[in-house]
Formats: structure tokens, sequence, C-alpha cells
């Protein structure tokens, strides 16, 4: 069963453990340093033991060869510094010449490794002038200890499953998948780590990385839920910040349900946008009436409620599979024809590339195993946000998001609908929905994209408003863009900013 959709920007551990006695650079003296919190300084105070990445990440990371990696350690719970402590994985790549600091990125999720980030920024300036720094918070990827819920075989299993029946009985048996499933989390990562995942603590991790990165003020880049982490770290440190740019933006103010109507919407207009370009061809899957695009499509993933599609993988495509191969395709028009190739052999009986497009969405490798981010997601996603306990306000839930994404709707509504997995979780949330506050921080850049799926465009608008940020417009029809979208005025500005901390000014559009 689908418990929730993934905000992402792109698709056996070594215990290794940061020591304290290397040599390693700072770009400033330690004693010019911000003060470590009382209590925390033998964490603030850490040298980075920078190694080999062998036992870092997964073979689709890719890392460079010149890509430096190392684990810092940092106190699972804050308010107990002597207590058990996580490894936070860290990957550089050091700047090439007169270096300003380093810059630390995330790609969102929650839940995605983001050791690969190092390769944002290759062949600009900002390469010359940082140590590019990617990071996987804790629980998350090459950080220890890893939250862990399924087996690979679970996961393959709850892939394979129907899209639950909103039936009495079919809602009796999608909550008690769910409990099944929080009770197999609470089991195999311990109550302890999952109480202490979410953006609260990822954020006081972010400040002992800047002190032992050796920088007296942050620069970082993050996407998607990235900007989430910026943002709340604005608010708890605005005095450690040198410059933020916030792409994809997660608006905090939103709770669950407004935030997965937006993108319900979200996800519509780009499918439409999709369609509408398809239609072009006379060979589109959908056809060449765009207003029919949503009815040719629903033909053709319906059959799969019952009986998988043919795929070379003994698996088969599930109707589960379709939809999130379909909306992983969806994240970026790069893959528009990646999309119309796997809808095509779809009409053919077969389903070979949305299963591809599934598995990449899912973390699963070619050997069978998973990445962590599907089970690091959902546990990220249960602490940070409220839970809806209320059947009333899941059903009407329900009802608004077939609405707000007809290509979604399997036609079976009923106006009710089973609580989510948070209603379930083991331990309480740590964060509520707010309004981002962050007096005396500096001038910060928020990018967002007109047509994004994923976080819509206005929760830029927003979130550059209350953060007073200059808000950067980006038409296009993809999830996040600078430095990855290949646009010149929007990456000259960014990397101008990040450098120079030349601001753009308001209402650039690229």
């Amino acid at each position: 069963m689908q418990r929730g959709r993934l905000v992402v920007l792109w698709g056996a551990l070594a215990a290794l453990i940061v020591s304290g006695c290397t040599s390693a650079e700072t770009s400033t003296p330690r004693a010019q340093l911000p003060p470590p919190p009382p209590g925390l300084e033998k964490f603030y105070d850490q040298q980075v033991d920078w190694g080999s990445c062998e036992g870092f990440g997964s073979p689709e990371d890719r890392l460079p060869p010149k890509t430096e990696c190392a684990r810092v350690s940092v106190p699972v719970d804050y308010a107990r510094p002597d207590g058990p402590t996580a490894q936070i994985a860290l990957s550089r790549i050091p700047a090439s010449g007169d270096k300003i600091g380093s810059l630390l990125m995330n790609p969102g999720g929650p839940g995605v490794s983001g050791l690969s980030m190092v390769t944002v920024g290759n062949r600009t300036e900002l390469a010359e002038k940082f140590d590019r720094v990617g990071f996987d918070p804790r629980g998350v990827g090459s950080s220890l200890p890893a939250i862990v819920c399924l087996t690979p075989q679970q996961a393959d299993a709850e892939r394979a499953e129907p899209p639950t029946d909103n039936t009495p009985a079919g809602i009796a048996d999608a909550e008690a998948d769910n409990r099944e499933y929080a009770d197999r989390c609470a089991q195999r990562t311990g109550t302890d780590l999952l109480a202490h995942v979410g953006t609260r603590e990822v954020i006081q991790d972010m400040d002992v990385l800047r002190a032992v990165l050796g920088d007296a003020q942050l620069s970082y880049l993050g996407y998607s839920y990235g900007t989430r982490l910026g943002s709340a770290y604005a608010e708890k440190y605005p005095q450690n910040v040198r410059a933020l740019v916030l792409d994809g933006a997660v608006d905090s103010s939103q709770d669950p349900v407004q935030e997965s109507l937006r993108q319900a919407a979200g996800f519509q207009g780009v499918f439409n946008a999709y369609a509408a370009d398809c239609a072009k061809n006379a060979d589109c899957p959908l056809g060449t009436d765009p207003a029919q695009s949503v009815a040719r499509f629903r033909a053709l993933v319906a059959p799969l409620e019952s009986k998988p599609a043919a795929t070379a993988d003994p698996r088969g495509l599930s109707y589960g599979d379709a939809i999130t191969g379909v909306q992983q395709a969806l994240y970026t028009d790069d893959l528009w024809n990646v999309l119309t190739q796997g809808l095509t052999e779809l009409r053919d009986g077969r389903g070979d590339t949305l299963l591809q497009l599934a598995d990449m969405y899912d973390g699963r490798r070619e050997d069978g195993t998973y990445a962590n981010t599907q089970d690091a997601f959902n546990a990220i996603r249960c602490v940070d946000d409220p839970r809806v306990t209320d059947p009333a306000i899941t059903g009407r839930q329900d009802s608004e998001y077939r609405k707000a994404a007809p290509f979604l709707d399997d036609g079976k509504g009923t106006g009710a609908a089973p609580l989510e997995l948070c209603a379930s979780w083991p331990v309480p949330n740590t964060s509520t929905p707010h309004r981002v506050s962050a007096p005396g921080v500096p001038k910060t850049v928020v990018v967002s994209t007109t047509d994004d799926p994923a976080t819509p465009y206005q929760a830029g608008v927003d979130l550059a408003a209350q953060l007073g940020a200059d808000l950067i417009t980006f038409r296009g029809n993809r999830h996040t863009a600078a430095l990855v979208a290949g646009d010149r005025c929007l990456d000259e500005a960014v990397i101008d900013y990040l450098v120079d901390l030349a601001a753009p000014g308001a209402g650039l559009t690229c």
C-alpha cells in the first residue's frame, strides 16, 4: 500500500566513527568560531578524519574518485549529550582555488541520501570557492544507526498489494497494515532513535557540522525538504547563517492535509502539461486529444488492479508501481520521453519501463535490496508533522485529493479512508506547522518553479515572504531547478549570491 508521497530532487555500512585526533584543516581558526552550546563542546570540537568513501553510499550514488568521506558524532538526544550517539555521514570535494568555506547541501526527501550532492556545481565557481559537502541526515543512508522498518522481501510484497479498498473492511485492513508497519519500525530501529530523527534534531546536527567543518557561519543549498531544514536552521541559528539558497520550498506553515492537496493539484497540472505535449505525437499512448488524457490514462492502469503487467523481472508491474513510476517521471520534463515509452509499453501489455521508474523512486537496487529512503521518509514525516486521527478529516482529504488529481482517482472513493500511518506511530511528533520567523537572519534566496508538481510555486512565494528572502521564479515543469536544470540565468544568480553574497533582488524570473 502507498503510505505517502516522497518529495525528492534525484533518485552493508562500514562502522567508521570519527576520532578526535586528526589534522583536518579549517576555514576559520577555532578561537574565532562561535562558542558551542553548553554541554556540547565535545561534539563541536571534533576534528573530521576525511578518508576513503569505501563503505559510504551506494553504487548508484556515483561518487567521483576525488570525493572524501567521513562520519561525525552527534548526540541522539541533544537533551542527553552524554547518552547514545549517532554518526552523520559526510562527503566532500575540496575547493580547487581560494576557498571561502564549506557549502553544505541537502537534496530533500525527507530520507534521501545527500552524499552525491558533491557533484552539484561542477565546472562552476562554486567548485573553486567552496568545499562542496553532502551529508546523510541522521538515520538516513550511510549515517549510523540507520532507520530500518522492512526487509527487501516485505517491501516488494507491499508494492505488489492492490490499492486500498475504502469499504469498512478495507479501511480496517489498511489501518492494521499501518500498525504492523509502525511496530516493525519500532522493533528494528528502536523508539529512542525514531523519537529523534526529525527536523528539530537535524538542524542541530547541521550546526555541529558547520563548526567541525571550520565555518563561523553556514553556507547552505537545500532542495525540497532541504528547504525546511534551511528555514528551520535560520529560525534557530540566525546569527550563524552566511547564505541560504532554498529551492523547491516546503512551506512550514501548511498542515499535512493542506500540503497533500496542494501537491495533488501540482501533479495534476504537470500531468496535463505532459499530456498536451504528448498529444502532438500521433502515436501518443494517451491519444491526441488532451481533454481525453485522464480517461485514456485510467483505462491503461485500471487493469493492473487485478493483474500485473508482464515484465522481464518476475515481479511484474503492479497498479501501485505503475502510479509510482508515472509520478517519478513527472518530477522533471527531462523524463517525459521515458514516460511516453513506459505508457506505450503498458498499452502493449508490458510494464518494464514503469517498473524501472518505480524502482528508482523506491530506492530498489539491481540486487533486490533497498536504500532506506522510504522507511526514513515515513519515520521523519511522522515526527515532523501533527497526527491526523479524525476519520472525518481523512475521509474529506481523500475525496478532495481525488478531485484535485483526477488522473490518480481510481473511481472507488466512498467519502471514507484509512487513518494514515502516522496515526499509529510509536513516538510523538516534535514539530508543528508555523510561519517561519528568523529575525536577524541575513538576506536569503528562495527559488520556486512555476509548475513544480511536488512543491508548488505558491509555497516558495510564501516562504520567501516569511524569511524576507529574494524570490527567483523559474518557469518550467520540474521539481527544483538551481544548478540542475542547466539554466544560465538562474545558475548565475545563485552562484553570484553564494560566492559574493550579491542578492538577486526581488522579481527575478528565469
